[in-house]
């Protein structure tokens, strides 16, 4: 059974004891806050902008108002612009009652372990390990339907249902692969969604993190920052960075310039992406809008 691990390690929060950070058998049975009411999800695509003000709404929400999974499904739309939103989002409120069924009263270590047992074993989503680098293990309704993804698109659906079922489950935009954390009593318990959700120690995320901070030792305060929750915006801007890179990768201009328009409409304040805008509109042929993006760039970067 997907589990997170028979022995499910514990990471010492940074405002816990401050002993070594080593991994630890967690055996909270408590939830970390309040438990998530079931009506907060209820229809919550529903309640959102038509598909036309759906960016105008991300552009401007607080980043608690944004539903992840409805975002997510946004940035699919544009490339599957007839994508049904209401149609997976009662796939996955199906989903959420089967996994509610059988974690009644569950410690939230179990609770973990079930929910994973159902999302990787009886419905077999995996990490597509054979071809990675596909786009569409990035766009979350061909993950739904070909059950595949990679780290951060198996997170999405891995936090919406520990929503669903009271977990608060947070993305970790950890070097590397995308992780998720739950926090227990008296630490954290980090869990990797490429691998069945497979709970992951100290030691091994620190070996994780090292080539990717050129550093020969990864410090107990440094793992601790590595692990901070990621924000709404921060996963959706790392999901449109994976498939901007891809389609810049195969030199399909076109998309990875949408895909850059996408990440400055989620945040404006990003000098780099205004660049890259502007060297794709080149790309494209459209000189006049990347002058201006350039000419913005520069300004913000008078020493680039």
């Amino acid at each position: 059974m997907a589990e997170c691990g028979r022995e499910a390690y514990l990471i010492p929060r940074r405002d816990g004891p401050k002993n070594e950070l080593s991994p630890r058998i967690a055996r909270s049975t408590a939830l970390a806050g309040k438990k998530h009411d079931r009506r907060d999800t209820e229809g919550r695509i529903m309640n959102l902008p038509e598909t036309g003000k759906a960016w105008e709404f991300l552009r401007s929400a607080k980043d608690e108002d944004i539903p992840l999974v409805w975002a997510a499904l946004t940035i699919a739309r544009d490339e599957y612009p007839d994508l049904d939103l209401q149609a997976y989002d009662a796939q996955l409120t199906d989903y959420g009652e089967r996994v509610r069924r059988l974690t009644r009263d569950g410690s939230p270590v179990d609770t973990v372990r079930a929910l994973n047992g159902f999302l990787f074993d009886e419905m077999g989503f995996s990490g597509n390990q054979q071809d990675y680098y596909d786009p569409r293990n990035s766009y979350l309704n061909e993950v739904v339907e070909r059950r595949l993804g990679i780290p951060i698109s198996l997170a999405v659906l891995q936090i919406d249902l520990a929503q669903r079922v009271g977990l608060p489950l947070r993305g970790i935009s950890f070097p590397g692969h995308f992780l998720v954390s739950l926090p227990v009593d008296g630490g954290l318990l980090v869990l990797d969604p490429y691998h069945k959700g497979r709970s992951i120690d100290a030691e091994e995320l620190k070996s994780r993190a090292q080539p990717h901070l050129g550093s020969d030792d990864i410090q107990d305060d440094q793992l601790s920052n590595l692990l901070s929750p990621a924000s709404t915006r921060a996963i959706l801007a790392r999901m449109l960075r994976n498939l901007k890179a891809l389609y810049a990768e195969k030199e399909d201009w076109e998309r990875a310039l949408r895909c850059t328009d996408r990440l400055l409409t989620i945040d404006p304040s990003q000098p780099a992406e205004l660049r890259d805008r502007g060297l794709l509109y080149l790309r494209v042929g459209h000189a006049v809008a990347a002058r201006e993006d350039l000419l913005k760039y520069l300004a913000t970067q008078p020493n680039a």
